[in-house]
């Protein structure tokens, strides 16, 4: 399956990723109307966490034209937040790590990739960058007073993001000549 999503054209895989970017949101905010009833909480989790695992996996494949490392890097973040939290949901975290660690730099790659990119709105790349600072600032025992404004912030800088990919999806001729940039520079 992962082979037929890195093959899929970019327009089609961007509104893929935006359609379950929304259904996490959807998804997981659900999860806390049911934290009385353990099993149901951690079913729900489950399913949200599986949705953002694939918005990871296609972001990768989204931006490794802009550069594969980064993008790399910002998956491997994405992926060890959404392990760490599924680890927590059964107690068997081996640390006690906010997943805000992870997704906070997961956001500010993503944000960077996005502002380097030539087929999507450098804007949405600033709004995330600034969103994952916020989930690092929002860590601190000092940001007590900003946790709403930082909240309210991510959420509308991921919100922009998954809506962007969900209408727009990206400009798929500018996708195509940064990925042939990107593959001519491999080569030589």
């Amino acid at each position: 399956m992962m082979q037929q999503i890195a093959e899929a054209s970019p327009g089609p895989r961007a509104r893929l990723t935006g359609v379950l970017y929304l259904l996490y949101f959807l998804t997981a905010p659900a999860a806390q109307l049911f934290v009385h009833r353990p099993a149901i909480n951690i079913a729900i989790n489950l399913i949200a966490f599986a949705f953002y695992i694939a918005v990871t996996l296609l972001f990768y494949y989204l931006f490794k034209p802009v550069n594969r490392i980064l993008a790399f890097l910002a998956a491997l973040f994405s992926l060890a937040g959404c392990a760490d939290a599924i680890l927590g949901l059964f107690n068997r975290a081996p640390h006690k790590l906010d997943p805000l660690m992870f997704f906070g730099p997961f956001c500010i790659l993503i944000g960077y990739l996005i502002f380097k990119s030539t087929f999507m709105p450098k804007i949405l790349g600033v709004l995330m960058a600034l969103a994952g600072v916020g989930w690092l600032i929002f860590m601190s025992p000092r940001a007590s007073r900003l946790s709403t404004l930082i909240e309210v912030f991510g959420f509308v800088a991921e919100a922009s993001l998954m809506l962007w990919l969900v209408v727009k999806g990206v400009n798929f001729e500018r996708w195509k000549e940064q990925s042939s940039a990107a593959g001519a520079s491999a080569r030589s």
